[in-house]
Parts: structure tokens; sequence; C-alpha cells
């Protein structure tokens, strides 16, 4: 959870967070328009995955934008992949992750922005527009929040953990028999609750102590998880793949991340893993 603060002095957050929160009133524009029934163009990629004209202005605006404060390259879902291998130090940006819930009309999209330094990411920014919040991991502390209708500015602050284990699983995960494999091994372990959720959304929900433990067993990208990973690592959790090992970023040939298990703190990642290995399929 989080307790209000003071404005942060970090001249890096207060140049990002004006453009991360004018990217927002973009998505949200975009949302309104298409929930009106206007006019909306949506395309479909190589992958068959849907792209839409929220996610290339979005795109466009934080390209440039950041292209004003920063000289370090940006690696964009909607962008150049090209050059990538060759950066040291780049930004990581998904203008617009959840586009299929944008296009159920649900308000469960995100900005995902970091900066990867090596293998690492060391500063995060994932934006919740139709929440008017914007979570923070600098490069030193616990994470911020900020409410861009109140202007307010909030710290995260640890809290109890409650008897019941509370499971993020994405909307699409209702449709795969894996996720009810994993959810029938954590139950003989323990009492939980599942929430379903789309995007890195669920990332911000374990910030506000909604979720515990997010497993994943189908695709996601790089871009999906960077920023979500920084936040949760900065308050003692983490994102492991499924032999327990920490996701890098921008050391493969591809993009695509396999399977992980994103948790809260040291004990939920013991639960976690204890109900990956008791599966009787982890494929």
């Amino acid at each position: 959870m989080f307790k209000t603060t003071t404005a942060p002095q970090d001249p890096l957050i207060l140049q990002l967070v004006p453009i991360v929160t004018q990217a927002c009133e973009i998505l949200r524009e975009e949302y309104q328009r298409y929930c009106s029934g206007a006019n909306f163009d949506v395309e479909r990629k190589s992958d068959d995955s849907p792209v839409t004209q929220a996610d290339y202005r979005a795109n466009s605006y934080i390209t440039q934008a950041l292209s004003k404060v920063s000289n370090l390259p940006v690696l964009s879902e909607e962008g150049d992949k090209s050059e990538r291998m060759q950066w040291q130090k780049f930004w990581l940006l998904d203008p617009l992750d959840g586009t299929k819930e944008f296009l159920h009309k649900r308000p469960e999209f995100t900005i995902n922005l970091s900066l990867v330094d090596g293998a690492n990411t060391t500063f995060a920014i994932l934006a919740i527009p139709g929440e008017y919040s914007v979570y923070i991991c600098p490069f030193a502390g616990l994470p911020l929040k900020y409410d861009s209708q109140s202007t307010t500015w909030y710290e995260y602050v640890e809290t109890s953990v409650e008897n019941v284990v509370h499971v993020g699983l994405s909307q699409s995960a209702k449709n795969k028999p894996i996720y009810t494999d994993y959810l029938d091994a954590l139950e003989k372990l323990t009492p939980y609750q599942a929430y379903h959720a789309g995007s890195a959304y669920k990332f911000c929900m374990m910030l506000e102590d909604q979720v515990d433990i997010y497993p994943r067993f189908h695709p996601t990208c790089e871009w999906d998880t960077s920023a979500g990973q920084c936040l949760i690592e900065r308050i003692g959790g983490g994102l492991v793949d499924f032999k327990g090992r920490a996701f890098l970023y921008n050391q493969r040939t591809t993009l695509l991340n396999g399977g992980f298990i994103a948790f809260k703190n040291a004990e939920m990642k013991e639960l976690a893993l204890n109900a990956l290995a008791n599966m009787p399929d982890k494929t």
C-alpha cells in the first residue's frame, strides 16, 4: 500500500512523469473514442495480435518526448528493433500494454516504461490511464505513486500478510487448463482467492496489496514484464522463470519471454514455486 509523501526531487522523475501523464491522457481520449463507436483503426500484426491507432499515437508521443530529455535509444513494441543487440543502455517501452483489454472495453491497460542497463532494469514507470495512477521505481528507495488527478505523491509502505493468498491471473487464463492445474496444486498448500485482470495491471495490484502471486504460462514479451519486475523487486518480491531465475533483458535473439512466477515477497515465492513443482504437468 502507499502513504502520502512529498514530491520527489529526482530530476529524471520530474522530467518523465509529465510525459507519462500526457501519454495517459492520449490513451484516455482514444479509449473514449473507441468506446463511443467512432471510426477507429485496428490492425493485425504478423503474430495475429491487435494493434490500434491508440498504440501508434501513444508510441509516437512518448518516443518523441523521450528524445528531448534523453539521448538513449528506445526499444518499443511499436518501433524498430533491428539494432537493439548493440545497446548497453536503453529505454524499453510498451505504449499500450493490454490492447486486448482496450478492445474489450476493460480499462485495465497500462503504459510500461523502463530503463535497462546491461541485462537489468534500473528504473521503471508503470501507469494506469484509467485510474490516473503512475507507479515509479526510482534508482534507489521504495516505489512511489503519483495521482495525476489530485497531484498527490505517495510512497510504498509494507503491510502485514493476510491469511488468504491472492492470486492474479490474466483474463485469458480462464480458458487455459494449465492455470486450473496450478490453482489445484496451490489449493493443496494454502487457501487462495483468484482475481482476473489484464496487462501489467497485475503488478500494480501487487503493490496495492491486492495480489500476492501472479503465475504466467502463456507468452509475454520483455516490454510486458520489465517495469513490473523492477517495481516488485524493490519491495522484496520478484519475477522468475520456472527454474527460479530472475528475468534478464535484451540478452537473446528473441524478445519473447517464457513462463514466469511473480511474487510479492520471499514467503510467496516459496509457496508459488512449491505449487509449480506439485503440478501434474508444467510444460
